[in-house]
């Protein structure tokens, strides 16, 4: 499952520069630009050791943006600045086990997706990264609801590259006041639900901590191995 898991994280990172600013392939490189000011939304999967970094450099400065490149753990790497390891795991249908359900509905409110994501992450809104794809084909974003307030959110891109049709799961996040009632495990369990209803043969994401990777292992996922992440400054 290795391989199919990183493969797809690839192959979903193409769907998210495909929506935005572009993607590319080089020698040993698959490159995504969103066009925002940070590495983290400017990818670059290496492939290969002989990867052409020097060509990756010049198509991301062509637009502007700063860049990360993830790289497979075995593979040495003696390029940019190494900024931690990036925790991979993958769920196939068979092994799923959905989580007790909650009120959780297609999000339709903006306003309210990047406000519970930037309160549940403790980070800057990220309206430039999550306008762009709701409503989007290839994804659906998720709203979950506590007493008919919306208090929980994530997303799921829909992929069919080179691993075979899959389901990203990323942006799950719950208020702080709305924990530790199942709804990040409902969340989730939703929008793989709906993907494998969809054809997808494969779920896969990142976990954050042990924490976020219990919560997953419960649903049905299994860790492999990940990616070094890397920065080109």
């Amino acid at each position: 499952m290795r391989d199919r898991v990183r493969t797809a994280h690839g192959d979903a990172w193409q769907v998210h520069g495909a929506l935005r600013a572009g993607v590319a392939e080089l020698r040993g490189l698959r490159l995504m630009a969103s066009g925002l000011d940070h590495p983290q939304w400017n990818d670059a999967d290496v492939t290969a050791a002989d990867a052409d970094v020097a060509g990756a450099a010049a198509w991301y400065a062509e637009r502007g943006v700063p860049w990360g490149m993830r790289v497979p753990l075995e593979l040495p790497w003696a390029h940019g600045r190494h900024l931690f390891v990036k925790r991979l795991m993958g769920l196939e249908p068979d092994a799923f086990v959905p989580a007790a359900p909650a009120d959780v509905r297609p999000a339709d409110d903006l306003d309210a997706v990047v406000a519970i994501d930037a309160a549940a992450f403790g980070s800057e809104p990220a309206d430039g990264w999550l306008a762009p794809q709701l409503g989007a084909p290839r994804y659906e974003t998720a709203l979950a609801y506590l007493d008919g307030e919306p208090v929980g959110t994530g997303y799921s891109v829909r992929s069919d590259g080179r691993a075979g049709p899959s389901l990203y799961i990323a942006g799950v996040a719950v208020l702080p006041t709305a924990r530790r009632r199942g709804l990040g495990a409902a969340l989730t369990s939703w929008l793989i639900a709906r993907g494998f209803a969809r054809g997808a043969t494969l779920a896969h994401l990142h976990p954050d901590d042990d924490t976020a990777a219990r919560l997953y292992a419960r649903l049905g996922f299994v860790e492999v191995p990940g990616f070094n992440v890397f920065v080109n400054q």
